[in-house]
């Protein structure tokens, strides 16, 4: 095949991409905002029902339409008033409760992004963690550019990634606001804690801790003790479980495991992790932790008691058993 010829098929290619979008487009405006049904729309357009029923299932799930609801829900504005005035927040976003743990987790996720998204200034340094429910988050951030800002992790990584590592988490709100991406780019948990030192010694990782230590916004999650947390999945976590668990530990904040009260536990892993200390975010202007779901209870009450965070995310249900004692 000749040059033009690969030209032309790009050519043709793009122009259906362009096509293709233009339709989806047109879809989600008509049945979002034009309140049009599915029908209506397929014989406005002259397409079949099936097709209309698979775009709009396709917006939904990429992110390219979200339902911002503006009537307010009584039951979770006092579960949010209430938060406030018991852990001493200066924002607390409650969303109702889903039956689907994954659904959940996504909701939590994009209502913790509207808020970050809100606090969001050109010049500011922006921390994020990791978790599937920050990724989640991504979807409401308004792409723009910020060209004085720049993001960071603030804890090391896995060795595996599915879309939710500290690095991916990390580049994709980057990218969204077109800023610099500074790694911590080394792992959780260290063999010994002398191994840890001589690693921070390094320039590449001290600039980024320092970096770390000087956020704006920090965005969180926590993991509890169960295997729903990635982190407990990890073998090395999975192999101290035991002993984290009589050493008092409830969950962990940025691979830190806490006490019920929020301190840090006396435990080996807690000697080799690379991470932001959690007592260091108190001093972050905007920290604001994204959880949910009645088995993140322990440390999501432990972190709030602890004030380590300023405004928090989370569901009815969560909301409902932190305020219960």
């Amino acid at each position: 095949m000749n040059g033009s010829s690969m030209r032309e098929r790009g050519r043709l290619a793009g122009s259906q991409e362009i096509e293709a979008a233009q339709i989806r487009a047109r879809v989600a405006w008509l049945y979002f905002i034009g309140g049009l049904t599915q029908q209506e729309i397929a014989d406005q357009l002259g397409l079949t029902r099936l097709r209309i029923n698979k775009i709009l299932g396709q917006v939904r799930t990429d992110g390219s339409v979200f339902i911002d609801i503006r009537l307010p829900m009584a039951d979770c504005i006092e579960a949010e008033q209430r938060l406030k005035e018991r852990y001493g927040l200066d924002e607390a976003t409650v969303v109702p409760a889903l039956p689907d743990e994954a659904e959940q987790q996504r909701v939590i996720g994009e209502a913790a992004g509207a808020v970050l998204d809100r606090l969001l200034e050109d010049g500011m340094g922006l921390g994020v963690g990791w978790g599937k429910t920050l990724a989640a988050g991504l979807k409401r951030i308004t792409a723009r550019p910020m060209p004085r800002s720049w993001v960071t992790s603030v804890m090391g990584g896995l060795t595996r990634g599915s879309g939710s590592s500290t690095f991916e988490v990390a580049t994709g709100y980057a990218r969204a606001i077109s800023a610099e991406c500074y790694y911590l780019a080394a792992p959780l948990y260290f063999p010994t804690p002398e191994s840890l030192t001589m690693l921070l010694s390094h320039h590449g990782i001290s600039e980024t801790m320092r970096r770390a230590r000087t956020v704006d916004v920090a965005l969180l999650s926590c993991g509890d003790m169960t295997t729903r947390s990635l982190l407990v999945q990890t073998q090395t976590v999975a192999e101290s479980l035991e002993s984290l668990r009589a050493a008092g530990a409830v969950g962990d904040l940025l691979g830190v495991f806490l006490d019920a009260d929020g301190r840090p536990v006396e435990h080996p892993l807690n000697e080799r992790v690379l991470s932001l200390a959690p007592h260091e975010l108190t001093s972050v202007r905007y920290s604001i932790l994204a959880s949910g779901g009645l088995y993140k209870v322990p440390i999501v009450r432990a972190i709030l008691r602890a004030g380590y965070v300023k405004r928090f995310v989370t569901d009815e249900r969560c909301a409902a058993a932190l305020l219960e004692s």
